[in-house]
């Protein structure tokens, strides 16, 4: 009896690969890309604070909700072909986004963006599978695909600072038109097309799923903005209901779009909540800091860009090394240990005031961003090698939603605290003698402050300017007290509910002398 090697992968193959890898790069960028550009948008578009913060975390949120429906479809109408028509839909999507000068409409087209990244990255990882064959080439394939990912999430502010300073916010969204239309033209040449007609798409749990999270958002930020509370509390009420309607209709499916069932598995439940509150924990307060760099620190966009420049390069190394230190120690301390870093840097930003030297304030965000790394590079493979090999795609596509999901909650949750104590202190701290329009739209947001006050004469003007500086820096500072706790609250997780996942070089091991007869 001879075995067949499985056929290893030649030049097509890796051009193939990069075809996959450079769009998820954009696709996850694209969830941190208007942290910088949120106040030349917010100065153009003249949004609400909540409409600001709609335009930057809804993209996350419908990626997120259609992620696990988007690859059951490729599935049937083919990956390569759903990809394709995702990349189309985006290309066009951002160039409507580039032109638009209504916020309400804005938060549309970024909807629209969410759902056309949907499409595609479950094509993405699905297609690695097809092309490489090898088992060791689809790991590095792999690694180099979640590489990707990282570097995008973690790159995406100083790209945005990059065009911001030659171009305008316009450009954030045009840089995807290129890169789009390269994927539509060089996809069908190098990628092979991969379906499965037996799979079955459920788009209505899909629709629950998204429309329990925007409820409960909605809720969370009218609370924020300082609504009346009856239509807030009825939101959080019919998103729960609507979540509950989501987790029955899965549980009593024979092709449930989402398996809930994996989460009764301890490594898929405690690594998913880990990386969850990992990545709500930094998604406020990263959209808050890119801020408090331009309106506070008052520095260009490219400057802001530059000075996130040192913790995304920290990020990067230590992503690459938590799978080393993986092998050697138990996973769940290694992300535990990463999280407490993080929860040092939060404090170190609730002793940030307007103040502050920038020298203090870059070494607070290389303390605290490097943190969700371990939890980054780890959860994926945890989750994954913890379910049978037939739940694997599952078990994946979990892993991506809760990464898109935790930043998108941390910009609508977090950042709504941020706005609310912004709103409670501005208030204390503007000058007597403004006007009734320029009181209300420095006590709305930030963005509004500084362009009242380009407006009002010279003392009054820097009068604004530096009460709403002030009340900025104490939303910041609020903010990741919260942040704080919450990443306190998953070290907490990691090391007990994680603290049975013995190093994977360990693992490894055991099971080579177990297939050793």
């Amino acid at each position: 009896m001879s075995d067949t090697a499985a056929p290893r992968a030649g030049a097509k193959q890796w051009w193939g690969l990069a075809v996959l890898v450079i769009p998820s790069t954009l696709l996850f960028m694209m969830l941190t890309i208007l942290f910088l550009a949120a106040p030349n948008l917010a100065a153009d578009l003249n949004p609400s604070s909540t409409q600001l913060l709609w335009i930057l975390d809804i993209y996350g949120f419908v990626m997120a909700g259609f992620l696990v429906a988007m690859g059951v479809l490729g599935d049937r109408i083919g990956k390569r072909l759903l990809m394709v028509i995702g990349a189309i839909l985006f290309a066009a999507v951002s160039i409507a986004a580039a032109l638009t000068t209504i916020p309400e409409l804005m938060i549309a087209w970024r909807a629209i963006l969410g759902l056309a990244a949907a499409m595609m990255v479950p094509a993405t990882i699905g297609l690695i599978f097809v092309l490489f064959a090898d088992a060791k080439q689809r790991g590095v394939a792999i690694g180099v695909w979640a590489g990707g990912i990282s570097a995008g999430v973690a790159l995406g502010p100083l790209l945005s600072g990059l065009l911001l300073e030659a171009f305008g916010w316009q450009a954030t969204f045009l840089v995807a038109v290129p890169i789009m239309a390269l994927v539509a033209i060089a996809a069908p040449l190098l990628v092979p097309e991969h379906r499965d007609p037996s799979a079955r798409i459920d788009l209505f749990s899909a629709l629950l799923l998204v429309g329990g999270l925007l409820a409960i958002i909605y809720g969370i930020k009218r609370f924020a903005a300082q609504e009346p509370a009856g239509p807030s509390i009825g939101l959080l009420v019919a998103g729960a209901l609507i979540g509950l309607w989501f987790v029955i209709r899965q549980l009593r499916a024979k092709q449930p779009l989402l398996d809930v069932r994996l989460f009764a598995n301890r490594t898929v439940s405690g690594a998913l909540a880990v990386f969850l509150l990992s990545a709500a924990a930094l998604g406020g307060v990263y959209s808050l800091f890119t801020q408090y760099l331009q309106q506070v620190q008052e520095l260009s966009p490219l400057q802001a860009g530059l000075s996130i420049l040192p913790a995304a390069a920290v990020l990067i190394v230590v992503s690459t090394l938590s799978p080393v230190l993986a092998r050697r120690f138990r996973p769940g301390n290694v992300i535990a240990v990463g999280l407490l870093t993080q929860v040092v840097g939060y404090i170190l930003f609730t002793q940030l005031d307007a103040g502050t030297g920038l020298a203090l304030v870059i070494a607070s965000f290389v303390i605290t961003y490097p943190g969700v790394a371990p939890s980054m590079a780890l959860t994926t493979d945890l989750v994954v090698g913890s379910v049978p090999p037939e739940k694997t795609g599952g078990a994946s596509g979990l892993a991506t939603t809760a990464n898109d999901l935790g930043i998108s909650l941390g910009v609508a949750v977090i950042g709504s605290v941020g706005i609310a104590a912004y709103r409670n202190q501005i208030g204390d701290l503007l000058p007597g003698g403004l006007p009734a329009d320029a009181a209300a739209a420095a006590s709305d947001s930030v963005d509004g402050a500084m362009a009242t006050a380009t407006q009002l004469p010279g003392a009054l003007g820097e009068q604004v300017v530096a009460a709403a500086q002030t009340a900025f820096t104490g939303g910041l500072n609020t903010a990741a007290i919260v942040s704080a706790v919450i990443a306190g609250l998953a070290a907490i997780i990691a090391a007990t509910r994680l603290r049975h996942v013995r190093p994977t070089g360990e693992a490894q091991q055991a099971a080579e002398e177990q297939a050793t007869p």
